[in-house]
């Protein structure tokens, strides 16, 4: 493990200090057109230093993980601490001081992998089920193997190490005649990514995946345009990650309801006042933050802080409770929070993200959610989205629907759009589906932040129902 073992003594003049180290090595491989393409290789390490004095706080990050480079990173952090007191947002004098004392690993975490070479063949079987057509004109399978080792120790004595490993299996293809392309995916760009090993490709049948994706974009180009007008949309759990990201984890940020986005990706229709109060959605909507789902992507056992993480309604029977905020955003807004205040790497500093945030499964069977439906279409796997900087507005795409008409599935149409505005659409959720049809998912590349920081976030979720929603086709 890097950064094992004690660490120097530190002559530093501060209420508080800590050490965050952070290693992470990753290999990524690509077939595409059945042509491997070259192994990518990374490996990153380093450690952020953060300082509590004076009531200001500060931060410093450093690649020399020296005993000497540590104290200097300290040095600075402190420095930025005492210059920046009187402009800080809340006093760190009132801040917590974590000491915490633990480890976490993600399942199978030291459990043998494919080699390179397995990689690459499996890749180029999956790949050369996906080019089975002429009309396939462009197709990649891909694999990324992450590993990531987190060391963070305080001055009140605390001391974590946390490790992970994240498996990212994904398949594209892109199909093309008479003029139409159409795009069809594996759950979307990156959808599939988990904490374990090779377990992961068997629970989504990656290694089967090929010529299926492949004939369903074929069929889409000859399908026709998704109707339009106001309708019921049934979402399927890849659609419905997107709409909790978007529409819910962003808006719940605390940071960004109290501002600090606003001049870079927006700030948030939530409001402090909300909480406890807020209609967010119908009865049926429960979302909790949950890093205690050992396969989810964002599962861990403390925050970037040192906040030990727990399972927490934010949203139940569609009332607002509370917000993504981690320790420092709890204490300027008086808000109860999370444990999500999270960093992406060793050269930034946490702030609030998104972990893993779930809507919780109702009663109703996939056949149940279908039958409900008089008219409407089922929407799979996003790939497309814009929100307005308020995160209220929206207007999402999607690669293939399903029309449903008399509680019957039907014919496949393209194009699937939709539209809404947060605050309305969360109350028109009808049904939602029960623990058969949950998927675990998630993103590997949540951006936030100025410096920007691109973030690992996970979302399970059942398929839903919405009801009398704005569809509209590619024509519109």
């Amino acid at each position: 493990m890097p950064f094992d073992g004690p660490l120097p003594s530190f002559d530093l003049n501060a209420d508080f200090w800590s050490l965050r180290f952070v290693e992470e090595t990753s290999e990524a491989f690509c077939v595409r057109k059945n042509v491997p393409q070259p192994l990518a290789l990374s490996t990153d390490r380093g450690v952020m230093a953060s300082v509590y004095v004076d009531g200001g706080y500060g931060y410093a990050a450093t690649a020399d993980t020296s005993p000497a480079g540590l104290r200097e990173a300290l040095a600075r952090a402190a420095d930025w601490a005492r210059a920046t007191a009187r402009h800080a947002l809340s006093d760190s004098r009132a801040l917590p001081r974590p000491a915490p004392r633990g480890d976490y690993a993600s399942p199978s975490v030291d459990s043998p992998l494919p080699s390179r070479g397995e990689w690459f063949d499996l890749l180029r079987r999956v790949a050369a089920e996906a080019g089975c057509d002429p009309r396939i004109v462009d197709w990649e399978a891909l694999a990324e193997v992450r590993h990531a080792t987190q060391r963070l120790v305080t001055s009140e004595g605390g001391n974590v190490v946390q490790r992970f490993r994240f498996v990212f299996p994904s398949l594209a293809v892109t199909a093309h005649a008479d003029g139409v392309t159409q795009r069809r995916s594996l759950n979307g760009h990156r959808g599939i990514c988990q904490q374990g090993g090779v377990e992961i490709l068997d629970r989504f049948g990656f290694a089967d995946s090929g010529r299926r994706i492949a004939e369903e974009a074929l069929e889409l180009l000859t399908a026709p345009n998704c109707p339009s007008g106001r309708m019921d949309v049934l979402l399927a759990p890849d659609q419905m990650v997107l709409q909790i990201h978007e529409s819910v984890g962003h808006p719940l940020e605390l940071d960004r309801i109290l501002g600090d986005e606003r001049n870079f990706a927006g700030t948030s229709f939530v409001t402090p006042d909300m909480f406890g109060t807020y209609r967010y959605g119908s009865e049926l909507l429960n979302i909790t933050f949950d890093p205690s789902r050992p396969e989810e992507l964002a599962s861990y056992a403390f925050d970037d802080d040192g906040t030990r993480a727990e399972r927490s309604y934010l949203i139940r029977n569609g009332i607002l409770e509370r917000p993504l905020g981690g320790a420092i955003s709890q204490a300027r807004a008086g808000l109860a929070g999370v444990a999500n205040a999270r960093a992406d790497n060793w050269n930034r500093p946490p702030i609030d993200r998104m972990a893993n945030l779930n809507l919780e499964p109702g009663d109703a069977s996939f056949d149940e959610l279908v039958a409900s439906i008089e008219q409407g279409v089922m929407m799979e796997t996003n790939i497309s989205w814009s929100i307005d900087d308020s995160r209220n507005k929206f207007q999402f795409g999607c690669e293939r629907g399903r029309v449903i008409e008399n509680g019957k599935l039907g014919h496949v149409v393209k194009n699937p759009n939709y539209r809404g505005i947060s605050a309305n659409f969360w109350r028109s959720l009808a049904r939602v589906g029960n623990a058969d049809t949950l998927r675990v998912l998630g993103t590997p590349h949540c951006g936030k932040g100025e410096p920007s920081q691109v973030i690992r976030v996970g979302h399970a979720t059942p398929a839903c129902v919405f009801a009398g929603v704005d569809v509209f086709g590619g024509e519109n």
